[in-house]
């Protein structure tokens, strides 16, 4: 999937962080830290978000290679589709589940991070923030798994995770510069958005013929190689 959804999605799923994990960042702010702290706080969510689109990237690489590379993104449109009309609901189920305890761990070992101040603990605080459940996060890596290469996953959550900074460093530097009727409208937007980037999986996988939007797919095998769909 082309990198500027990656870059939309993120910039309108970061209002939806401003909600999330605005009181982290307000925590930070309290700290007084210069603003090249903030950004590694911010760079380390990022590379966490990298982080797991190469891993869920590698995923689906690993079913591309089976030969579904098509039906792949289709069934990944479709959850993505399915995810933005119960987004609320989804968010819910995720909250409550808690992973059995770790996400309070995480919480925790994050505040003691946010804590001791400085450069390197918000560069950690970050990581450790990037790992926090959020079905927006998880929109995300359901979109790079459709990427069906490791580099293309994290260079795809990477450019999302980037595009999630500017709201969240703009209410470190200024609490109230976004109202809340503002960040609500803003958040009505986003399963929108998932849904339609859900909708361009599904339209690449049909293989329509059409340019970059939707290639023909046509698959080569020969004797003992593994099966795999290539773009013309």
């Amino acid at each position: 999937m082309i990198l500027w959804s990656a870059l939309v999605f993120g910039l309108l799923g970061s209002f939806h962080c401003v909600g999330m994990c605005g009181p982290i960042a307000l925590a930070i702010s309290a700290k007084k830290s210069l603003i090249r702290q903030k950004l590694f706080y911010n760079l380390g969510r990022t590379t966490t978000y990298a982080f797991l689109g190469l891993i869920i990237g590698f995923l689906g690489f690993s079913l591309a290679l089976a030969g579904i590379q098509q039906w792949l993104s289709i069934i990944i449109g479709g959850m993505m589709v399915l995810m933005a009309i119960y987004y609320k609901k989804s968010e819910r189920i995720i909250a409550a589940s808690g992973w059995f305890g770790a996400v309070a761990r995480l919480k925790s070992n994050l505040g003691s991070w946010v804590k001791k101040g400085g450069s390197k603990a918000f560069f950690i605080s970050g990581l450790l923030n990037g790992l926090l459940p959020c079905g927006m996060v998880y929109l995300a890596l359901v979109a790079s798994m459709g990427t069906q290469h490791p580099i293309s996953g994290a260079l795809y959550m990477g450019v999302f995770g980037l595009g999630t900074i500017p709201a969240l460093l703009l209410i470190m530097l200024s609490p109230n510069l976004l109202t809340k009727t503002a960040n609500l409208r803003l958040n009505r937007a986003l399963p929108y958005v998932a849904m339609f980037i859900g909708l361009l999986f599904i339209v690449r996988g049909l293989g329509l013929g059409i340019h970059y939007i939707s290639p023909t797919l046509e698959f080569i095998s020969g004797s003992g190689e593994v099966d795999m769909t290539l773009c013309k």
